[in-house]
């Protein structure tokens, strides 16, 4: 029985330590080709977030929501790209789709977790610095989400840091 096509919209989802440690994967379908974690929707109306910590779940192992790994650590970093299916996995999708939108997702785990891969999915993983993940990757937006990722726990701690300081009662109070 073949399976139905695949939507044509998917997350990234970048998973690292707090010391900028990135998780990548290597493709079992092409040896060298190495990720972060990747994957298009089951359903239409699947929320973006669950589609993350399910691929998250599937690829790695790794339970988001589970005792290592708080729902909250997965972030919807809203930022979307469109981008050409290769040729090559486009028969995997409905006749006459050649574009994917993917949604980039970001996962901080408490250290370099141990993964269990899918070995139909990927034959290896690594944790490296994340310059060295990201010059690991085949796809460049995978790259130039890896290597944004220093500024987008800057953006993040600062936001964080003013919610908190505005939480605060007045000092004359």
């Amino acid at each position: 029985m073949r399976k139905p096509p695949k939507i044509p919209e998917s997350v990234l989802v970048v998973i690292y330590t707090p010391e900028l440690d990135v998780l990548i994967i290597e493709r079992a379908d092409r040896p060298g080709f190495w990720q972060s974690v990747t994957g298009s929707k089951d359903r239409l109306d699947e929320p973006l977030a669950e589609t993350a910590a399910r691929e998250v779940g599937e690829e790695t192992g790794i339970v988001v929501g589970g005792p290592l790994v708080p729902v909250d650590a997965l972030v919807d970093w809203g930022e979307l790209i469109e981008y050409e299916i290769y040729p090559v996995w486009r028969h995997r999708y409905a006749e006459g789709v050649t574009r994917n939108v993917e949604h980039w997702f970001g996962l901080e785990v408490p250290y370099r977790l141990e993964v269990t891969l899918a070995p139909r999915e990927h034959t290896a993983h690594l944790w490296l610095p994340h310059e060295q993940a990201a010059a690991r990757c085949f796809s460049s937006s995978n790259r130039e989400a890896i290597l944004q990722l220093p500024r987008r726990l800057r953006v993040g701690n600062a936001a964080a840091a003013g919610k908190a300081a505005s939480q605060q009662p007045p000092k004359d109070a």
